[in-house]
């Protein structure tokens, strides 16, 4: 007798359903790995004490990971740290992770959410250098071109980034390039400018009215690099009269948010502000 033909579709998987073991293996395999580079350096005990995985089992995993360099055990100190091939496909990834590809997306939802043209802006020696923009549909709005730049004590972009960094490093910055005045809200004293710089690290977000062109506000925040320092900001900006006191903490939010994807999307680490 003939079998059945069997019917056309998906084709049968060459795992079986017990394969759903392996996937938990490998999922204990990257966690092991992922706390191996927080950890810097870590011994078997503690990997296993941290991870809740029996003692036999993670080293099964180290050995494993070891044998594809992703890992690599001290004979002497006896303990574990990352290996090359880890380093290798962070490169990977790195190289790949252009900061105005990764931005954009991040951008185009925040313009969407706030209905305000978002910006991206590295920092320059004293100043912002704008290397991206997504802009509103609203008629009247916030335009500046690739390659504009504008000091970072005038522009809510370079303050977030201010706000960011250590004081001797701001204060280095600060005397080099002095604090120029481009209309009546332009904080062109320190004590002006640092007091709205301790406001920013508390929120997360600064806030620029008026403060580089009349009638035109911004509210940025600083994205980190992988050494937790500010390497650039997203803002957003529009007419002031859009920015309204009730809209603003919601926007701040936004910004905040948007800046903190991006840093992770570029494997950045954020500095934690005490308040």
């Amino acid at each position: 007798m003939t079998p059945p033909k069997r019917a056309r579709g998906r084709p049968k998987s060459q795992f079986s359903e017990s394969s759903a073991g392996t996937m938990q293996s490998l999922d204990r395999a990257l966690g092991v790995l992922v706390a191996v580079a927080r950890e810097d350096r870590a011994t078997l005990t503690d990997l296993s004490l941290a991870l809740g995985i029996p003692t036999a089992t993670t080293h099964r995993i180290l050995t494993t990971l070891q044998k594809r360099d992703f890992v690599r055990f001290d004979d002497e100190r006896q303990d574990w740290s990352i290996g090359i091939e880890a380093y290798r496909t962070g490169v990977a990834f790195l190289k790949r992770s252009n900061l105005s590809d990764v931005g954009r997306p991040v951008m185009r939802r925040l313009m969407e959410q706030t209905g305000e043209t978002a910006n991206l802006a590295v920092r320059d020696g004293a100043e912002v250098v704008f290397i991206g923009q997504v802009e509103t549909q609203n008629p009247i709005r916030a335009f500046f071109p690739p390659g504009s730049r504008t000091p970072m004590h005038a522009s809510g972009t370079g303050k977030a980034i201010l706000a960011a960094l250590p004081e001797d490093r701001l204060l280095t910055l600060l005397k080099g390039a002095g604090l120029k005045g481009f209309t009546s809200h332009t904080h062109v004293t320190p004590k002006a400018l640092f007091d709205d710089l301790e406001k920013t690290r508390v929120r997360g977000w600064s806030f620029d009215r008026n403060e580089r062109y009349d009638g035109m506000s911004c509210i940025g925040s600083a994205i980190f690099n992988d050494r937790g320092e500010p390497c650039a900001g997203v803002s957003i900006s529009g007419p002031s009269s859009r920015f309204s006191d009730a809209h603003i903490p919601e926007f701040g939010a936004a910004v905040a948010q948007a800046a903190a994807e991006i840093t992770h999307l570029m494997a950045g680490q954020p500095v934690e502000v005490k308040a």
